[in-house]
């Protein structure tokens, strides 16, 4: 596997030979300075370029960057697919190398690039041959910080929590897996994991990342707080998911509690009971029953 020095060093070599690439700036996890460097961090490289289509004309060029694995086309997918796209000021390609390296690869024309850069704060410029690009700060993840919450955006993200079990109990009553394992990943977890963002946030005074499906929530979070969040994933079978429902119910509801006193908002405590005892009656409820109540 190359360095990172020889990455750069080849992936800023390659930018000084080519009269077409301009400038150079890289953004995504390698610049973010709160996060540890590890081996699968990939090279999100921008090369600004004069124009777009002697690059893609000569499809072998980027061969430069070794060996590959396999790789992703998303503008391109995405144009074939009918969506929107500006392949004449942005393209780009994502390669997984077959020494371990990755290198998420785009070109931008000056225009694009210049709008670009300053959409995200974690961007750090390795090459400007004309002085183009715009004077950046510092890269940090400030723009990725969890943010205070509104109590209407609290409010809601407890009514659509309790809400939704309300589907997770009568898909598990009717031994429907795939169903209630959909309502709780993709509609209860992102809720309660925006009250333990919350929850973090209080206390960091809202200046941390929990990173993408709150990844980093392990580095903030009290033990027994992450533990019993694992918990709440199940395996694929009635019993587990019944388990992992009632451990979320009691995370979410005492995160929420806490929280809210935190945040000297209201929480519906009604809301969240009612929703409690109508899950554990369904879940008591027999399978030959003729009335829910």
């Amino acid at each position: 596997m190359r360095s990172e020095k020889e990455m750069f060093d080849l992936i800023l070599k390659t930018a000084d030979n080519d009269s077409r690439i301009r400038a150079v700036y890289m953004n995504g996890s390698r610049t973010n300075p709160s996060i540890k460097k590890d081996i699968f961090q990939d090279y999100d490289i921008v090369y600004v370029v004069t124009e777009i289509k002697t690059f893609l004309d000569d499809e072998n060029w980027i061969d430069i960057f070794g060996e590959r694995l396999y790789m992703q086309l998303p503008e391109a997918m995405d144009n074939a697919l009918g969506k929107n796209t500006d392949l004449d000021n942005c393209y780009g390609w994502l390669i997984q190398l077959a020494d371990g390296n990755r290198i998420d690869l785009h070109l931008q024309t000056e225009s694009f690039a210049k709008k670009e850069i300053l959409k995200d704060k974690l961007c750090i410029i390795l090459m400007d041959k004309d002085k183009l690009l715009p004077d950046i700060p510092p890269a940090s993840d400030i723009d990725y910080h969890v943010k205070k919450p509104a109590q209407i955006e609290f409010s809601a993200c407890c009514n659509e929590f309790w809400w939704i079990f309300n589907n997770v109990g009568k898909g598990l009553w009717r031994d429907e897996i795939t169903y209630a394992t959909d309502m709780i990943n993709f509609y209860i977890r992102p809720e309660l994991v925006k009250m333990l963002s919350w929850y973090i946030g209080i206390k960091t005074d809202f200046s941390c990342s929990v990173g993408k499906s709150g990844k980093y929530m392990s580095s903030y979070l009290e033990k027994d707080i992450w533990d019993r969040f694992l918990k709440t994933y199940s395996a694929a079978d009635i019993e587990s998911l019944w388990n992992s429902v009632f451990i979320t119910a009691d995370l979410f509801d005492e995160i929420a509690v806490e929280s809210a006193h935190s945040l000297n908002y209201t929480y519906d405590t009604n809301e969240a009971r009612n929703s409690r005892t109508f899950l554990l009656h369904t879940f008591h409820l027999p399978k030959d029953a003729k009335e829910i109540l």
